[in-house]
């Protein structure tokens, strides 16, 4: 007997409006930004099918996904980045709570009612009640909503990085850290967009093209 795979949960859509969802992309990675979105979806819109945390879709679905909830009317999306000179300079933590309150900032339209934060930490300076909620993107249809924004605008900027510097490979790993991607740090050295806090990172020279 082929064993078959359990229905992924539905996911809570948020019955007040206004509040928004809010991840990030990239925190763990060796190079590039930390991207974050924050989006709020109308609930009184039916949501889009398909829509759940991006670690669980394709990449060729979260390029769907993304376009259909940028392009949509119940939808309100905004992004915020922080460098990877930023994440070196307060620490990935402070970079990431930096992005975030950026994403929500950048939402068009008045301030969100409220905002749902995905982990354990919610960052300063929101301009609404915020809560923190561990695993929401699994949980909350707005939250992985903004996954997927989160997560396909981090990977173009990954492949913008490629066509600059293709010899580390940053369209295929999007700066984590892959044998492929350490093999190449070793050989040519780090660019301005490797976090050099980041072990295996501290102390190593600069790329000489760079």
């Amino acid at each position: 007997m082929v064993a078959r795979r359990a229905p992924a949960p539905a996911l809570r859509v948020e019955p007040a409006r206004g509040v928004a969802g809010v991840d990030e992309a990239g925190r763990g990675a060796l190079a590039g930004p930390v991207v974050a979105a924050a989006c709020i979806w109308d609930p009184a819109a039916p949501p889009l099918p398909g829509v759940r945390d991006s670690k669980e879709l394709t990449a060729r679905r979260r390029e769907e996904l993304y376009e259909a909830l940028l392009a949509h009317p119940a939808a309100r999306v905004g992004v915020g980045v922080a460098s990877g000179a930023e994440v070196d300079g307060l620490n990935v933590l402070r970079a990431t709570m930096a992005a975030m309150a950026r994403a929500v900032a950048a939402l068009p339209g008045p301030p969100p009612a409220a905002a749902l934060i995905d982990g354990n930490c919610v960052p300063d300076g929101l301009p609404c009640p915020a809560e923190a909620v561990v695993g929401g993107d699994r949980t909350r249809y707005c939250i992985a909503a903004a996954s997927i924004v989160a997560k396909v605008t981090r990977d173009r900027r990954m492949r913008e990085l490629h066509a600059a510097h293709p010899e580390y490979g940053f369209d295929q790993h999007a700066g984590y850290g892959t044998a492929k991607h350490v093999a190449a740090m070793r050989e040519h050295g780090a660019t301005p967009h490797h976090r050099t806090t980041f072990a295996p990172l501290r102390g190593w020279r600069s790329a000489a093209s760079d």
